[in-house]
């Protein structure tokens, strides 16, 4: 376990031997707004560290966007989270949430301006018209789905983003904390790990 350190912005840990960030990922969690580009990230780090990764869009939907049984869902949840290594980006429902936070070893919170995440809901929709969004089903409803995230943009910025910022504050005195408030802090922190030793053993999967 890491000593207790202040949530830093990926932007001042560039100047950190990066051997103290990958080597300490087995179980991450990627979590933020909608539209913050969490899918994009959690691949990347995958790739980057070889951890296995398991995007909750997933776990819950079905090629063609219908929804799995909730009971389906939490199952699948649960023997993940029997494994010893994961990177899984989603928020899926409160209850599996806060249990992936509380086993992870490492917090990566993605937390741009609200207009950033609403922009880039809207990019992703006009992507969406020519390929599946990175970590949705295939066949997703994009329309249909963009709405939805419009709509949760403003719900997870009035009721989450404060419960998050609080959590991830008192969780890097026992968690390694990636507190990632732009593209840049996203980028920094990215080629922070590019740049660490090689990746582990893991293979990467879905």
């Amino acid at each position: 376990m890491f000593p207790p350190q202040p949530v830093q912005r990926a932007s001042d840990r560039e100047a950190l031997a990066v051997a103290t960030v990958a080597p300490a990922m087995k179980r991450v969690a990627v979590f933020g707004n909608a539209g913050g580009g969490k899918s994009t990230l959690a691949k990347r780090l995958a790739a980057l560290t070889g951890l296995p990764l398991y995007p909750l869009d997933l776990m819950q939907y079905r090629p063609g966007g219908d929804a799995v049984p909730h009971e389906d869902y939490l199952q699948a949840h649960a023997e993940v989270m029997r494994r010893d290594a994961w990177i899984i980006d989603g928020f899926g429902c409160v209850a599996s949430a806060w249990e992936r936070f509380a086993k992870a070893d490492t917090l990566v919170y993605v937390d741009l301006p609200l207009a950033t995440h609403h922009w880039w809901v809207t990019k992703r929709l006009l992507k969406g018209l020519f390929v599946d969004p990175e970590g949705w089903p295939a066949n997703s409803p994009i329309w249909t789905s963009t709405l939805q995230s419009y709509r949760v943009l403003w719900l997870c910025h009035r009721r989450l983003t404060p419960r998050y910022r609080q959590f991830v504050a008192e969780a890097a005195a026992t968690k390694r904390v990636l507190h990632l408030r732009s593209p840049r802090d996203i980028s920094a922190f990215l080629q922070s790990v590019a740049g660490a030793a090689p990746p582990s053993r893991h293979s990467s999967s879905v």
